[in-house]
């Protein structure tokens, strides 16, 4: 880039916070956060409404979650992201923190089997785990990226290093446990690990290592109860339909029974009857399938894709190695979830407890998938400067 193109550049960038934004991104983002209100809204309010509670409580507390991941997300683009891989150390120290603090029982509460979380004032709730899926991916990029040898590559030694900087953290989730959000950091780590141009042997190593490591988690007693009844569920989901296989039996019924337009928001038989537990979280699908059919729950799917391709699109055209793999380990991030997600709401995933990226209901969810949107766009706004 010519001097002053470049001026240009920094010129326009001073003149809007929006300057330099990713238009398709913002406006799919933008989309599915209006669809999940509607959806969290409509997955909770008759039930509440019958029981004499809140219709709005869900309601009032996802968009305040929005609103409050909307300014951490603008807050992540003000600064240049390079300048930010300084505070690198920080942040993943402050997640690692975060992760050992719910072990803490005067902080820790636990919630469906897993002590992952931190009561706050007012109701609220923080999972720490979350969060920590941006700091392992900021804390391995920022050794991936770096050159401080002769080759283009990593070594095996920056490897290693990147390893131990997403090991200590999964260390401490494991330890609460929480499954879901360990093979989503696996695979961003696979996936940064990959593309930062790291030797073949250390991404077959790790992809066998994971298969062992899981088969050897479940043998040893790791994996806690819950979780092997969430296992069997999905191996044979009419082995238990009355316990672990109740969840995933009522999933199927309420997506298979909105056909293609659905019944109309608010008029779901199964979601008002709060017939699938977490709907408005882990479950958020079940919603869609049943209250705005197959096209609906179609353009959910179309809109998380755009949100994939742009942050691919992104990745590929930047040429700073560090904001390349920061933004290849969101996506795989993004990528996994949605994956995981879906398919288990439709049998082909395992009951992991992962919420839907951008729709479902839950704070910490909701702050940590707009932070990294906020770190795609600060990525492409930059990615010409």
């Amino acid at each position: 880039m010519s001097l002053n193109n470049r001026n240009l550049y920094r010129k326009k960038a001073r003149g809007s916070i929006f300057q330099g934004f990713d238009p398709i991104l913002t406006g799919a983002v933008v989309a599915l956060l209006i669809m999940g209100t509607l959806l969290v809204y409509a997955g909770t309010r008759d039930w509440y409404a019958a029981n004499g509670l809140d219709p709005q409580y869900y309601l009032k507390r996802h968009v305040i979650n929005i609103l409050i991941g909307a300014l951490l997300a603008w807050g992540t683009t003000v600064i240049d992201y390079r300048l930010l891989r300084a505070y690198t150390p920080i942040v993943w120290a402050a997640g690692v923190l975060g992760l050992i603090a719910v072990l803490i029982p005067a902080f820790g509460s636990t919630v469906n089997g897993a002590k992952a979380w931190i009561s706050l004032p007012g109701g609220f709730q923080i999972q720490p785990a979350e969060l920590a899926k941006i700091s392992i991916i900021v804390g391995i990029s920022m050794v991936l990226s770096e050159r401080t040898h002769d080759s283009n590559e990593p070594s095996s030694s920056d490897v290693i290093q990147a390893l131990l900087i997403a090991g200590i953290p999964v260390i401490f989730i494991l330890l609460q446990p929480d499954m879901g959000t360990i093979f989503i950091i696996s695979a961003s780590v696979v996936t940064i690990i990959a593309v930062s141009g790291a030797p073949t042997k250390w991404v077959v190593g790790l992809l066998l290592v994971a298969a062992i490591g899981a088969t050897g988690a479940a043998k040893l007693g790791v994996i806690s109860d819950y979780q092997v009844k969430r296992l069997q569920s999905f191996v044979d989901p009419n082995a238990d339909t009355q316990g672990s296989g109740y969840q995933l039996r009522q999933a199927r019924i309420t997506v298979g029974s909105g056909g293609l337009l659905g019944t109309g928001l608010f008029n779901g038989p199964q979601t008002n009857g709060r017939f699938v537990p977490e709907q408005q979280t882990d479950f958020i699908f079940t919603v869609a399938g049943e209250e705005i059919g197959f096209m609906g729950s179609g353009l959910i799917l179309i809109l998380l894709t755009i949100i994939l391709i742009r942050g691919f699109t992104i990745a590929r055209r930047t040429s700073d190695p560090y904001g390349r793999l920061v933004a290849t380990g969101i996506i795989a991030w993004f990528a996994f979830q949605i994956f995981e997600n879906i398919g288990m709401t439709l049998g082909l995933m395992p009951m992991t407890g992962v919420p839907l990226p951008f729709i479902s209901y839950g704070g910490s969810s909701m702050f940590a998938n707009l932070i990294g949107f906020g770190l795609l766009q600060n990525v492409h706004a930059r990615h010409l400067a």
